[in-house]
């Protein structure tokens, strides 16, 4: 049916499906069909506990190994993400977040800790793309993504772990209080 609405073949459109599913954003049923995967809390803050050590890693990496061209880029970010935050702009938000994350992941240089990474960043972003309405406070969020993005331009392995450690601690706050919601 996909094949058919979308006018491409069916191998794109099952190896896409089959991406989506090792990426948990969908439940294969055998011979039933395709459903988006529940959004649970509990998987959430055990992603959180994951997520933690191996983005300090990705903080520290990328402060250390980015370029003069890639340090521009991280203060930059950050002065996006304080005005995103300011003006409550949510789509704009998410864009330099998705950008911030992948620029950490090209200055980290590590093909392991980018594919690890890549799952854990769509995962974290849908869960908190659904609630940020109900429990984020965005302009917080947004300064502390900037905090990172400002340590990382400064060559500040420390500085970027404890940014990021008052950020995901911020995120498992915001994890717990969606059941409050």
């Amino acid at each position: 049916m996909l094949a058919e609405r979308l006018g491409i073949g069916r191998t794109p459109i099952r190896e896409a499906l089959q991406r989506l599913a090792r990426e948990r954003l969908v439940t294969i049923l055998p011979r039933r069909g395709v459903v988006v995967s529940a959004i649970d809390v509990a998987a959430q803050l055990r992603l959180l506990e994951v997520r933690r050590e191996l983005e300090r890693l990705v903080a520290r990496g990328a402060a250390r190994r980015s370029s003069e061209a890639e340090r521009a880029r991280f203060a930059e970010l950050a002065r996006l993400f304080v005005r995103a935050g300011r003006t409550g702009d949510d789509k704009t938000f998410m864009r330099i977040d998705r950008e911030f994350n992948e620029l950490c992941l090209v200055a980290v240089r590590n093909e392991f800790a980018e594919g690890a990474m890549r799952l854990m960043n769509s995962l974290s972003r849908r869960f908190w793309f659904h609630h940020y309405r109900q429990a984020a406070d965005m302009p917080e969020t947004a300064k502390l993504h900037a905090d990172i993005a400002r340590a990382i331009a400064a060559g500040d392995e420390k500085g970027a772990a404890h940014a990021l450690d008052r950020l995901l601690d911020n995120i498992q706050s915001f994890t717990r209080a969606t059941v409050d919601v």
